[in-house]
């Protein structure tokens, strides 16, 4: 109404202001050729065309005031009037439009998933992070609920950076200082931002080299026998060998309980780095591994194998432990204690609680954690503690706030759901049963009816979903006709997915 009133009043003006608008705003675009998905709102890139904008809802005020005029006569409250009326004219219609799905007086998911990912996390911990869901929540349940302080959170993307390398090396409320092996001046700056894998003298690519002496004593030398030349002459530090151990103490593993007493514990850990190439982030973390030599427990958020040690985390809630156990599979005792009694689930419990797509891939983490700890019971012949944790997550998310079946990005949440089913079968839980493959077959049916219902171009456009849900529903067909025929020993179960799923929601688009 400002523009429109703008035009009539002054065109010369109205050109001047829209021209500020076009330039700083459109024309940004152009320039840019800005790509149209956007990970986050991009407003402040076209803040000036704010300023053209807020000009004309000021001209739009003195429009509304004119058109009362004819209504009310007395100019005065006509002015009153309509500075009432645009005030609030947008709150108004944006309360009654959108206040349920953006009250969040009853939302606690964000505390509570930093405290169920600290909850699972051994005294004096330290916790790898991979991203901004995962990390913020986690400084505000330290810094300013007080929970959990004796836990170092080390936030991955920032291991990449000398200053944050630093702050390891000093005491953080109740955590004890970390050696990063690498002093100040050798990570000062750009030294060691890449360390490549290149052979040495000396070093057998094919043997076990092990991994405190590779990251101090060539990953972390300037020696020029232990170092490459680039193509420019800079000083390129290397890592001999990608097969690397970590010797293991087993008096010690035992005594501080990184390991239970009726565990197959190796007597070193060996892995093979996946990479030619270690950025700085990734060697700040192998160090701290091998600077540790066991004596604190390390976290993940994730199930993280970028570095080849995967086989040898183990589920110790929503957090993953780096155990010296191959297979370190799922710490039934600790994590039926954590999820039973220390959980908590963002309110999902109360009626009326609304999850936005974020918040879901969040719960969706809580679920498939509750789902692999239930299964792993179940097959271990504890099926009564595997109920307990399944009916545990189900009560706590209601299914009006958090449906089984739901379409998402990837059917992640159908396909995680599907997880939770394969816990409530082998479980024996004939009432989840039921109700999880309700929920889920009618969602995944109501998309395939779409998928058909698609003009061919744009069915085209969604093939890749249409087909992963036909092949979850296959796969929940195949699911039921197995625990109703169960195959004969040594026979293969029904699979439910083409490809492993990792913890659903963590990394941020600026951090993948």
């Amino acid at each position: 109404m400002g523009l429109v009133y703008q035009i009539k009043r002054d065109k010369r003006d109205a050109l001047v202001i829209g021209l500020l608008f076009f330039f700083t705003g459109f024309a940004i675009c152009l320039y840019l050729n800005q790509a149209g998905n956007q990970p986050r709102e991009r407003d402040y890139a076209y803040v000036g065309s704010f300023y053209a904008f807020a000009f004309w809802i000021g001209l739009g005020v003195l429009y509304v005031k004119e058109l009362l005029m004819g209504f009310l006569k007395n100019g005065r409250n006509a002015a009153i009037a309509a500075g009432i009326l645009c005030t609030l004219a947008v709150p108004v219609i944006m309360a009654t439009q959108e206040w349920d799905d953006h009250d969040r007086s009853n939302k606690t998911l964000a505390p509570d998933l930093a405290k169920d990912y600290l909850e699972s996390c051994a005294p004096n911990a330290i916790l790898i992070t991979f991203g901004d869901n995962d990390t913020y929540p986690l400084w505000y349940a330290q810094e300013v609920m007080g929970l959990r302080p004796d836990v170092r959170v080390i936030n991955s993307s920032l291991l990449g950076t000398d200053w944050y390398i630093n702050q390891l090396r000093y005491k953080v409320n109740q955590s004890d200082p970390i050696d990063p092996i690498w002093s100040a001046a050798q990570i000062e700056g750009s030294n060691r931002d890449v360390v490549y894998n290149a052979p040495k003298a000396g070093i057998d690519p094919n043997q076990y080299m092990d991994l405190y002496a590779m990251m101090k004593d060539y990953a972390g030398s300037d020696d020029p026998s232990k170092t490459e030349q680039g193509r420019d002459g800079s000083v390129l530090n290397v890592f001999p060998s990608k097969k690397v151990s970590v010797p293991v103490d087993l008096a010690l593993v035992k005594q501080n309980g990184t390991v239970n007493a009726n565990d197959s514990v190796v007597s070193s850990m060996q892995f093979e780095i996946p990479k030619a190439v270690l950025y700085k982030n990734d060697a700040a973390i192998l160090n701290i591994i091998a600077a540790n030599k066991w004596k604190r427990p390390i976290y993940f958020t994730s199930p993280y194998g970028e570095l080849g040690f995967g086989s040898y985390l183990r589920q110790d809630g929503l957090s993953y432990r780096l155990v010296p156990v191959a297979n370190g599979d799922v710490n039934k005792d600790w994590v039926v204690d954590k999820m039973m009694n220390k959980f908590a689930f963002g309110n999902a419990d109360k009626k009326g609680v609304y999850f936005d797509e974020e918040n879901r891939r969040h719960l969706n983490s809580i679920r498939l954690a509750y789902a692999q700890a239930a299964s792993n019971l179940a097959d271990g012949g504890r099926k009564e503690e595997a109920k307990k944790l399944l009916n545990k997550c189900d009560q706590m998310m209601l299914e009006s706030n958090f449906s089984y079946g739901m379409v998402s990005r990837g059917q992640q949440q159908n396909e995680i759901s599907l997880q939770f089913l394969m816990a409530a079968y082998k479980a024996g839980d004939t009432s989840l049963i039921g109700k999880v493959t309700s929920s889920v077959k009618k969602d995944m049916e109501q998309q395939a009816s779409y998928y058909e219902s698609l003009s061919d171009n744009r069915r085209e456009a969604m093939r890749q979903e249409e087909e992963r849900n036909m092949q979850l529903l296959r796969g929940l067909m195949q699911m039921e006709q197995q625990f109703k025929n169960p195959q004969p020993l040594g026979e293969n179960p029904a699979t439910i997915q083409a490809q492993p799923i990792t913890q659903p929601a963590q990394r941020t688009d600026s951090q993948k």
